[in-house]
């Protein structure tokens, strides 16, 4: 956190190649949260920009309450929604806010995304399974098992309840099987 707060310090001090600091270190995440919630290379990259403008705008306001990355998330994740409630996407096929489903989180339901990723053949099936779901699955899913972000991160992130997330995240692995499954006859 110290480092965060030196950088944005620098930033707010005006100091001379902070905010271009700032963009590397962060650009990473902020793209990979756009593509997946949005697909469109061109799209993606203007709303990185105008996350990383929102960002310069509101620095003044982070509190540091979370990591800066969590709170450049945020703002990726917010203008990505904005972006796709424009264009009249639904983040999800169904309503799936079922609270039954969250006692079935609790057991492992034994896919494990990282050994199928691994699977040199498997990879190019698992990312256009990964691509045929919604938004804010595909997004949750890929900020869990492949960027490593912790649920209460990734919280923070999306600005949804941890017991939500773990939900997404479940179903989503279940139809990433069925998909994987019924396409590709892969057993998953």
């Amino acid at each position: 956190m110290n480092a965060d707060r030196a950088l944005v310090e620098a930033v707010l001090a005006r100091r001379v190649g902070a905010f271009e600091r700032l963009v590397a270190e962060h650009q990473g995440l902020c793209w990979h949260i756009l593509q997946r919630l949005v697909r469109h290379p061109e799209d993606t990259r203007e709303l990185c920009q105008e996350t990383f403008l929102r960002v310069h705008q509101y620095l003044h306001q982070y509190r540091y309450e979370s990591a800066l990355k969590s709170w450049i998330g945020r703002i990726a994740y917010a203008v990505g929604l904005r972006h796709l409630e424009k264009k009249q996407v639904p983040l999800l096929e169904t309503d799936t806010a079922e609270a039954a489903d969250l006692a079935v989180l609790q057991e492992s339901d034994g896919f494990d995304l990282e050994t199928a990723w691994a699977d040199a053949q498997l990879r190019e099936r698992l990312h256009a399974a990964i691509d045929a779901l919604p938004p804010l699955q595909r997004t949750l899913l890929t900020l869990y098992h492949l960027d490593e972000l912790a649920i209460p991160e990734i919280a923070q992130i999306c600005g949804l309840p941890a017991g939500t997330i773990k939900s997404h995240l479940f179903r989503s692995r279940l139809r990433l099987r069925e998909l994987l499954q019924n396409r590709f006859g892969v057993s998953a």
